[in-house]
């Protein structure tokens, strides 16, 4: 076998990135855009030892998997990686992802996660389901200026005018935007000679409100008063219907971090709402129709509200709340999950990294009436294990914050932990086993840092009671999970497998025992 060598191969599976896998010649090989079920014409693009990467030529029988794409642009655009994938079989690869990393990585056993699995869920629309999207700007060969989405595995953009994740608002903001730059003539950003103004437009849509921001990140200190003028920019985008927020956010920095540190509001407020309303929970009266947020260009907000539902249902459900418990949330964002866990819990303390968001999450407290949660800047890492030792110590404990319940946090009956994509930090863990919790739970978006994490609190204290699957990300390879976690109890029942006929008559005794 040599590189540009033409072969039929057979797709058998698929990888943790949507490419398909097929064996030839004692090989494996690994295949962008063919699907599990496919028979390809392949040619070899780079070979290994034992395994390969190759491209499709031509599908010579598709998989009875494979449908028609909305998107013409799906191949070429990083954006979705499985459209051509029938949906039934994307939730499947998904719960398949989940399951597989956490046998593999976790240490879990087969029999015990299918005992404790709950289907995956899917969503009612796998399409426009999107509430924000961060397109960059550039140049197209012809000198054009062009807003879309990179290539995979380069930072090549790929012009899109409307995809089909987002919402179609997002295609008449870009023209406009696009418009106004070559009128006033401003230049994209280059990210080889880190000149240009336009880096990225940030968009944000309330599926609820029916709210729209739009934050442009630029390359400079301030976007110049002449071409932010009233008959200029803001006045075209203020025309379209539920434009709120209107921003610009400096980023100077050589990264591939879209938002810089500072936004500036140039019109409108400098957030927009949304609402997310709980499905059913046991036992759960709402407060009104929901919890009502402000988003501002910074803040975490999960991208797709309809799923998100269903998500933090699930979560809540999972935490088992009467109203008694103290509750940590880690990694709380804007306080999505925080506030609708105030609701049924005696104090919730939320902990997250931005300071922005934190703002965000008090205001949205003060927004819904909620006074039984707080929020604390810092890192997970480092907020949590500083406020157990302090609270051990019973260090910086004033007569303000005892009152509060300070001292009750040491001890929380739940900890709910929404971590990056890194999971979390090893020292939080450390901290989380100390303060033993009766329950975790652990709402992951990286199926792979999830299960290593899960390893190291049911090696010992924890025991994996449920998990399931979300599809947040209809057409990508990306999937959350819910996981809820107990304690292991001293008198927990042990399963044992014996086949009681084969016991000899000696074994009576154990016999009558099980």
């Amino acid at each position: 076998m040599k590189k540009n060598d033409i072969f039929e191969l057979e797709i058998t599976d698929m990888g943790t990135d949507g490419e398909g896998i097929g064996h030839y010649d004692g090989m494996t090989f690994f295949v962008k855009d063919a699907l599990i079920g496919d028979v390809i014409t392949a040619r070899a693009t780079k070979l290994k030892k034992n395994y390969g990467y190759a491209r499709v030529e031509e599908i010579k029988t598709p998989s009875t998997f494979r449908v028609e794409p909305q998107c013409e642009l799906h191949k070429r655009c990083g954006g979705c990686q499985i459209q051509a994938l029938s949906y039934e079989k994307q939730l499947e690869f998904k719960n398949n992802k989940v399951r597989n990393n956490l046998m593999r990585i976790g240490g879990f056993s087969e029999a015990k996660l299918d005992s404790k699995m709950q289907p995956p869920v899917g969503a009612d629309n796998p399409y426009r389901y999107r509430n924000k999207a961060q397109f960059p700007v550039g140049y197209d060969r012809d000198g054009n200026i062009v807003t879309g989405f990179y290539a995979s595995r380069s930072h090549n953009i790929i012009p899109v005018e409307d995809c089909r994740l987002g919402v179609p608002q997002n295609k008449e903001i870009l023209d406009i935007i696009k418009e106004w730059m070559n009128e006033c003539g401003i230049t994209p950003y280059d990210e080889n000679t880190h000149k240009g103004l336009v880096r990225h437009v940030l968009i944000r849509y309330g599926f609820t409100s029916k709210q729209i921001m739009v934050c442009l990140v630029i390359n400079a200190d301030e976007l110049e008063p002449e071409h932010r003028a009233e008959d200029t920019l803001c006045e075209r985008l203020s025309k379209i219907d539920g434009m709120t927020s209107i921003s610009y956010n400096i980023n100077k920095e050589n990264t591939n971090v879209i938002l810089g540190k500072k936004t500036v509001c140039i019109w409108g407020r400098p957030y927009i709402e949304d609402t997310i309303h709980l499905l059913s929970y046991p036992d759960f009266t709402p407060q009104g129709t929901g919890i009502t947020y402000q988003i501002s260009p910074q803040s975490f907000y999960q991208v797709n509200p309809k799923q998100t539902e269903k998500l933090y249902s699930t979560a809540l459900a999972f935490a088992g709340l009467t109203g008694n418990e103290n509750v940590w949330d880690l990694y709380c964002g804007i306080g999505t999950i925080s506030l609708f866990l105030s609701q049924k819990a005696k104090q919730v303390y939320g902990v997250e990294i931005v300071p922005q968001a934190i703002e965000d999450a008090k205001n949205n407290a003060k927004l819904n009436g909620i006074t039984n949660a707080q929020f604390f800047v810092g890192k997970a890492e480092e907020v949590l294990p500083q406020f157990y030792e302090n609270a051990k110590k019973k260090e910086n404990i004033t007569d303000d914050t005892a009152s509060t319940g300070h001292t009750d946090m040491l001890r929380p009956d739940v900890i709910v932990v929404d971590p990056p994509r890194k999971g979390c930090d090893e020292k939080c863990l450390d901290t989380m086993l100390a303060m033993s919790p009766e329950r975790i739970v652990y709402v992951s978006c990286d199926s792979a840092t999830l299960a290593r994490d899960l390893k190291i609190l049911c090696e010992e204290k924890y025991e994996l009671m449920k998990w399931q699957a979300f599809d947040q990300f209809s057409h990508t390879t990306h999937v959350e999970t819910v996981v809820l976690l107990s304690q292991q109890k001293p008198d927990d029942t042990i399963e044992i497998d014996l086949d009681l006929d084969e016991l000899d008559a000696t074994s009576a005794e154990l016999k009558a025992t099980y």
